[in-house]
């Protein structure tokens, strides 16, 4: 079939579930079927024509923020009538459903992730927005797929819809050994630390996270886009000079960023909007001990086998209690299950099988 894949930033991709998504969808599915992913030619300077097997298609609009908005619905209209089928990632087309044909929407099998209207970086209107565009879709999408439980129950709930629980994989990591040359670049290495990676932003829980380790036993590692943001560099500024942190730039390397989590005592997962997030799986495959945040999504995630926190002090007090034969425990019984739940090539073949039954439908 002509598949076409939007809603993302753009591939090859650095962070973001989604864009981890389309680039496995492509690598496995290029095989089969015609892919074709949009991308945003603001964000993705270098403009790769081809990526893992899928043809790349550019518009030239941002994916953030309100712009992000037009560049889906464009992204979208165009994905509808040059393609069999669209899988929409995220909530940005919304306002285009009502202009579509009944079988444009019907090609269109969505996923929106987790709910993007809760995030506190968005003023009270960007929110009703972000929460209206979110209902057109799912009210007229063809096909919806839920990434976690809770979302899955969320749009029954909500919008009295059925859709399929299909989660992320994360067996692409791997367990990169600590050499002579990564202890002189990462000191940190030669003793035990906590290690976080994600977006910088609010509702990732980062300044929570950051006051649990201010004098905690061990430091703390965070890998992030710290100045893509004014929260980032203000939060940046404030706290580098802290001798129990080091706040270390977004790494795109998969090796290093590998090296630097792989090696922690315990993994902290502060994000609290979303579903089911690519790098708690991972950690989850890395076989780490973890501390996530209390937002029902990790706890479903991890199947209540992690610790959780929901405050600073919460946070801290788990640290400080670090008992290793039981965390280890735990992160075994986290490994085996995302080895049987989260691979890539079941959740590839979870869509594949959606896909197939919506062009027969």
């Amino acid at each position: 079939m002509k598949l076409a894949i939007v809603g993302i930033q753009g591939l090859p991709n650095k962070y973001g579930g989604f864009e981890t998504l389309a680039s496995f969808l492509a690598s496995y599915l290029s095989a089969e079927h015609e892919v074709t992913v949009y991308c945003s030619a603001k964000d993705m300077p270098l403009r790769t024509p081809e990526y893992n097997g899928a043809k790349l298609l550019y518009f030239s609009f941002s994916s953030h923020g309100m712009q992000g908005m037009i560049y889906d619905m464009l992204c979208l209209k165009h994905a509808v009538k040059n393609n069999e089928l669209v899988l929409f990632l995220g909530f940005g087309a919304g306002f285009l459903m009502p202009f579509l044909s009944k079988r444009s929407k019907h090609k269109i099998v969505l996923n929106f992730g987790g709910l993007d209207w809760q995030r506190n970086k968005w003023n009270a209107f960007s929110k009703a927005i972000i929460q209206l565009s979110e209902k057109l879709l799912v009210k007229n999408a063809g096909q919806i797929i839920a990434d976690n439980t809770l979302i899955a129950k969320y749009i029954s709930t909500t919008y009295n819809r059925a859709s399929t629980l299909i989660a992320y994989g994360g067996d692409q990591v791997t367990k990169v050994p600590i050499t002579a040359a990564s202890l002189i670049e990462y000191p940190f290495l030669k003793s035990a630390y906590a290690f976080a990676v994600c977006r910088i932003q609010p509702d990732n829980n980062i300044i929570l996270i950051i006051e649990a380790f201010k004098d905690a036993t061990i430091p703390l590692v965070i890998v992030g886009n710290w100045n893509e943001s004014a929260f980032g560099k203000t939060t940046l500024q404030t706290f580098k000079e802290q001798p129990n942190l080091y706040l270390l730039e977004a790494i795109y390397h998969p090796v290093t960023l590998n090296l630097l989590r792989s090696n922690c005592m315990v993994y902290i997962h502060g994000h609290s909007a979303g579903g089911t997030n690519p790098s708690l799986v991972e950690a989850m495959h890395l076989g780490l001990p973890i501390f996530a945040y209390a937002s029902g999504y990790n706890e479903a995630t991890t199947d209540g086998l992690a610790k959780y926190f929901s405050t600073a002090t919460d946070l801290k007090n788990l640290v400080n209690t670090f008992d290793v034969t039981n965390e280890n425990l735990a992160s075994l019984k986290m490994k085996d299950m995302a080895t049987q739940k989260y691979t890539w090539q079941a959740v590839a073949e979870a869509y594949n099988n959606v896909f197939k039954q919506q062009l027969k439908a």
